[in-house]
């Protein structure tokens, strides 16, 4: 009787694949690009942040010269001199003076932007390249050669010390950007939206204002926080032009703080806190809109 064994061989189980390493798609950062970017971003906050931290530091102060020993504010910080401004000055007159031409420069220089940009963009005229060019020359010109012949037209009209010859003279300032700013946002709206509306039996101005307009959005949202800022901060005109006292705005006002022989620094610095507040509350008003109309009016020249 024969037996026969039978060798039981063990097979080894296969190795485990190797993790693949995942493939990094275009224009995907890798952790070192991103702590680099993120770094950066932090650097160029703080850049932006410290001359407003420092402002409002220095309004802390009591004293004109506590900017001259910025140490010395911490043991004495105070908000006398936000009281004193609120009280002891044409603060409010500013105020009202500030919003009423920032707001009729926004509001008359976005529409007349709009239609402008709108024009150019969809209409061909003879002409129409050579308007937007002028409108870019006239920024050539510096606002000193300009303050003269200004004010002899608007002397003539009888506008001096108007709020209406600022809103004009702010409105030949911000509109020629603006156009330039809006004609490119309104290239990158499909042109088959004006023949929607034609066919639906809409006007041009309907066309416009009912369907292009709120398409528009962010690109009025832009133009109009420049047009806000560059009212509330333009001062060569507003000195010139208003003569009265209760009609200066927030830029005229502030030099009321310096005279030929003395500044009242702590004073100034305290204004300059309080004027920065409408403007960061127009820009919460906008700032939905204003990354896509920054970023979508530079697609299409």
């Amino acid at each position: 009787m024969s037996t026969t064994t039978l060798d039981k061989t063990e097979t080894a189980p296969a190795p485990a694949p190797a993790p693949r390493r995942r493939a990094r798609r275009r224009g995907e950062r890798g952790p070192a690009g991103a702590a680099l970017l993120h770094g950066g971003l932090v650097v160029a906050s703080l850049i932006a942040v410290a001359p407003v931290a420092w402002l409002f530091y220095l309004s802390l102060g009591p004293d004109k010269e506590d900017y001259l020993h910025p140490g010395g504010i911490v043991d004495k910080m105070t908000l006398s001199n936000y009281s004193f401004v609120l009280e002891n000055t044409g603060f409010f007159d500013w105020f009202k003076s500030t919003m009423i031409v920032a707001l009729g420069t926004t509001l008359i220089g976005v529409l007349v932007a709009a239609t402008t940009g709108y024009a150019v963009s969809r209409m061909r005229f003879p002409g129409y390249k050579q308007l937007m060019w002028v409108l870019l020359l006239t920024q050539a010109f510096p606002i000193a050669i300009l303050i003269v012949p200004m004010y002899e037209i608007f002397s003539e009209l009888g506008l001096i010390d108007t709020y209406g010859a600022l809103i004009a003279v702010n409105c030949t300032t911000a509109v020629p950007y603006s156009a330039w700013l809006l004609k490119g946002y309104f290239d990158t709206i499909p042109f088959e939206i004006d023949e929607a509306g034609r066919v639906d039996g809409l006007t041009p101005f309907g066309t416009f204002f009912r369907l292009i307009l709120p398409l528009a959005r962010p690109g009025l949202a832009v133009a109009a926080f420049y047009n806000f800022i560059t009212a509330v901060g333009e001062v060569a005109f507003a000195t010139t032009f208003l003569l009265d006292d209760s009609k200066y705005t927030f830029a005229v006002g502030l030099q009321t703080f310096v005279s030929e022989h003395d500044a009242q620094w702590n004073y100034m610095a305290a204004t300059a806190v309080l004027i920065a507040i409408p403007v960061t509350v127009f820009f919460y008003l906008v700032q939905k809109n204003l990354v896509t109309g920054l970023t979508a009016g530079g697609t299409k020249g």
